[in-house]
Formats: C-alpha cells, structure tokens, sequence
C-alpha cells in the first residue's frame, strides 16, 4: 500500500518513487487531495515564513517558484497544451494532435505567461497565516478538481488519461476524495473555504464542457489545465472574499 501511496506523489511532485506506474497512480487517484494537503503544507510554510521578512511581491514570486520547483511544472505544460488545442481551428483530431505536438505554440506560450502573471499577483494581495490558508486550501481543491474531472468525463483517445478516467468511474472512489477534500477545507478555509469549492466544482464544469466540445472528451493535458486553472481561481476568490 506504502509504495501505490508513494506512487502518486512522484507523479504529482518531483520525489521520485521505483513504483510510479500509470497503472498505481491511476487507482489510487483519490487520495490526490492528500497529495494536495503535503504541497500546501510545504509551500504554505515557506510563504508564511518568507512573509515576516521580504516584500509582498518577492514573497509571491518565491512561492510560485516553490510550486514549480515541488510539482516540477508537470501540469503547467499541460495548460500550454490546453490552450494551443483549444485556439486551433478545425476537427477534434486536429485539436488534439496540437495539443499532443511537443513544441509549444503561441497560444500555450501566452496561456501560461498569463497563469504566472496573474498567480503572482494574486498571491501577493495575502500574507501571514492568510496566506499560509490560502496556498493549503488552493492546492487540495486542485488536485481534488482533478479526481472530479476524471469521474466526469470521458476520455477523448486512448492515452495517459484513460486509466484515471477509467478507475474513477467508481464512484465510491470519488466519495473517499471529497471526504479527504472537504475535511481540511471546512475546518481550515470556513465559509471562505466552501465557496472556492464551490467555485472548484463550477470551473471544472466548464472545463469539461468546453472540452467536450473541442475535443470529444478529456485528455491528461485537461487534466493538467484543471489542477493549474482551478488553483489560480480558488485563490482569486480567497483574495476577492
């Protein structure tokens, strides 16, 4: 059991694992949010930390250094996929293959400029323990929007996405990660907490109609974009309340 639990955090962070195979990861899927609470943790931590000493910006920047540096950029790159297949014209297929293509496109290049833009400004606009609060609560919500978008959706082709999409059709699966999620959440993030849930379970909704419509299902690059997209918009809504 140890090492299928080990499994998923090498797939979702750099910490490597001699038993993270797609096949693991993929049936343990529902404990991501736990992967979520030991990221947030970690990179909260740092931010609280780094909050008594250093400028609000540089603070904000570090902590986004922190994601990227702990997760490794896995699925930003899958948010620059998202939006070159979503600004492709043309059939499903061919959105698909631009999303599968390895060079990055302009519309993936400026979706991510974006992201990273608008997380370091969000991020700046809290300190303290708030912004301890804020990172712990974004990071569960979006790995939880991940277990949520395979138990949705349907798999656009055959790929690293079907295993996930597969195994969480159990529904018993996705109860267990909402009772993972939603414990820290109430208890941590109170009312302002349940509405970035709220808002979590609306986005990726969107998420899912819109690539239902692009490309006939989701895709592990989907995948990707919703845990990016949904940790940006859940501390949006943080900063907003």
């Amino acid at each position: 059991m140890l090492k299928e639990i080990s499994s998923v955090f090498s797939f979702l962070t750099i910490f490597p694992s001699s038993s993270a195979t797609l096949e693991n990861v993929a049936k343990y899927m529902y404990i991501f949010p736990i992967v979520g609470i030991v990221i947030g943790l970690l990179v909260g931590s740092i931010g609280f930390g780094l909050s008594f000493f250093l400028d609000p910006l540089l603070v904000s920047l570090l902590v986004v250094a922190s994601i990227a540096i702990v997760t490794g950029i896995h699925h930003a790159d899958g948010l620059a996929d998202f939006a070159d297949g979503l600004m492709v014209k043309g059939s499903k297929e061919k959105k698909i293959k631009a999303m599968k293509d390895l060079s990055t496109g302009s519309a993936g290049i400026v979706g991510i400029v974006l992201y990273l833009v608008g997380l370091i400004i969000t991020i700046s606009l809290t300190s303290g323990f708030d912004l301890f609060r804020a990172i712990l609560i974004s990071e569960i919500l979006a790995k939880f929007s991940m277990v949520l978008m395979a138990s949705l959706g349907t798999s656009a082709s055959l790929g690293s996405n079907s295993p996930f999409v597969e195994i969480m059709k159990d529904k018993r699966k996705l109860a267990a990660a909402f009772v993972i999620m939603l414990i820290p959440i109430a208890i941590i993030g109170e009312t302002t907490g349940l509405v970035m849930l709220g808002v979590t379970f609306i986005l990726t909704m969107f998420i899912l109609a819109i690539s239902t419509r692009s490309f006939g299902g989701i895709t592990g690059d989907v995948l990707g974009a919703t845990n990016e997209l949904t940790r940006l918009a859940s501390l949006m809504v943080f900063v907003s309340i």
